[in-house]
């Protein structure tokens, strides 16, 4: 096992955006997380989504790396998603697909898993052109930022999704607490925040690097979001069943909260 201390920092070292789709998001057959990349959070957006009161004007999209799925879900009940990344290369990976470049990441099998999910399997191009179509602004953002898009300063947003983006950010939970008030304040009073995570992990490899993760469980989660002015509407915990030791995840987390107050 490699030394903790030896560990990157996915927003200060990098990585290679492509490979970490292909270890954790893609549709190759030695792709063991599907279950718990793809289906769980999918599957939970979309009953969420469903019943109807998180909808409005403006998404903000905070995750790691280039993902789309998150978004099949939220482009039916939003106009307008805006996302942001801390990386050239997942800027590039991202618009590459929005742009429908030769290259581009392939996302079919996670638009065909949203449409078996939602029960229309017969719109698998409608569904990525939504997407495509809300898909307004992709733009580098600085997380230590006071306002992290300087110089450009954004409504604020209805709701955000956040995926694994704080796992591999945090050092510990003053961390996780502080970007958790950074994001809140890109957040309407009464906005949806969703967040996607992996429970006491403390590495992923992408490549060759293996990559810190923040180690926390349901109750540190729960507890910061309370803390940050959040009422939690619904939280999932799917445990962990596949075997590989790309990731020392134990369990995925699935968390919905409404921001009651500022803080």
């Amino acid at each position: 096992m490699m030394d903790c201390s030896t560990y990157k920092l996915y927003h200060v070292h990098g990585f290679d955006s492509r490979q970490l789709l292909e270890n954790y998001f893609s549709d190759k057959p030695d792709m063991v997380f599907g279950d718990d990349s793809l289906k769980f959070p999918m599957e939970n957006l979309a009953k969420t989504f469903k019943i109807g009161h998180i909808r409005g004007d403006i998404l903000i999209d905070l995750s790691h790396a280039s993902l789309i799925h998150p978004l099949y879900a939220a482009s039916e009940f939003f106009k307008h998603i805006i996302v942001l990344k801390i990386q050239d290369r997942c800027i590039l990976e991202l618009k590459r697909w929005v742009d429908t470049r030769t290259g581009a990441f392939h996302w079919g099998h996670a638009a065909q898993l949203h449409a078996d999910i939602v029960g229309k399997s017969d719109c698998l191009e409608a569904s990525e052109g939504k997407v495509r179509s809300a898909l307004q602004h992709v733009i580098k953002c600085d997380l230590e930022k006071e306002n992290m898009t300087e110089p450009i300063d954004l409504p604020p947003a209805d709701c955000i999704i956040s995926a694994w983006l704080l796992d591999y950010i945090c050092k510990d939970q003053d961390d996780y607490i502080r970007y958790l008030r950074k994001f809140s304040k890109l957040l309407k009073l009464g906005g949806h925040l969703i967040l996607f995570g992996c429970l006491n992990a403390t590495y992923s490899t992408v490549g060759r690097d293996r990559f810190h993760f923040f180690k926390y469980d349901e109750e540190f989660a729960r507890k910061a979001l309370v803390g940050e002015g959040f009422v939690i509407d619904r939280c999932e915990v799917k445990k962990r069943t596949n075997v590989s030791d790309l990731i020392d995840y134990k369990a995925v987390i699935f968390i919905a909260a409404h921001k009651e107050k500022n803080i």
